[in-house]
């Protein structure tokens, strides 16, 4: 694990980490062959930890009508309105992983209208990224556009909660300085 703080403030990691902390940590080394640094700028408070990992886990890997890569997408579209340079980071490269398309990952992070993508899609993305910039703005006409692209009621939950998620957290690093692990600027290219 890297020794450089995951932000610019001085909140360094519980010490010693409690062991369920430590062995999620772990399985992170495992599977990703690093511990993502948002996870390790919220260890100085492992309740935050916890609350920060239960939320990112049900929004992200819980079942949905809205695919994992079209959830990921939501996060760079939102990240590149943004302008957050931690999650266009890591969650580019998760798009590019998941979608097997590193040309993808890129047209999501500068400007998502050039990607050819499916009009579910294209709506999903218009949703998500009015919820960035204008959410008081939204009315029913862009519920009934989701609709008639094929999203369910719950599948717009779904958009609406990860778009706002993302909101959030782009705030947060970009307050922080949170930097991206330097292992995501390589994956998946």
């Amino acid at each position: 694990m890297t020794d450089t703080p995951p932000t610019a403030l001085d909140l360094p990691m519980a010490d010693p980490l409690p062991e369920r902390t430590a062995k999620y940590f772990a399985i992170c080394e495992d599977k990703l062959g690093m511990v993502p640094n948002v996870l390790r700028a919220h260890a100085f408070d492992t309740n935050k930890l916890d609350a920060f990992t239960g939320l990112y886990n049900e929004l992200m890997l819980a079942d949905s009508g809205v695919t994992k890569l079209e959830r990921e997408m939501i996060a760079v579209v939102v990240s590149s309105v943004n302008k957050c340079f931690y999650c266009l980071t890591a969650h580019g490269a998760a798009v590019r992983e998941l979608s097997g398309d590193p040309v993808l990952g890129e047209m999501l992070v500068m400007n998502w209208r050039v990607a050819e993508l499916p009009g579910k899609q294209v709506a999903m993305l218009t949703f998500a990224e009015k919820v960035t910039r204008a959410s008081a703005e939204i009315t029913e006409p862009d519920r009934a556009a989701l609709r008639e692209a094929g999203w369910t009621d719950r599948d717009i939950w779904d958009i609406a909660n990860v778009a706002a998620f993302f909101n959030m957290t782009n705030r947060v690093a970009s307050a922080t300085d949170m930097r991206p692990n330097a292992e995501y600027h390589s994956q998946h290219r």
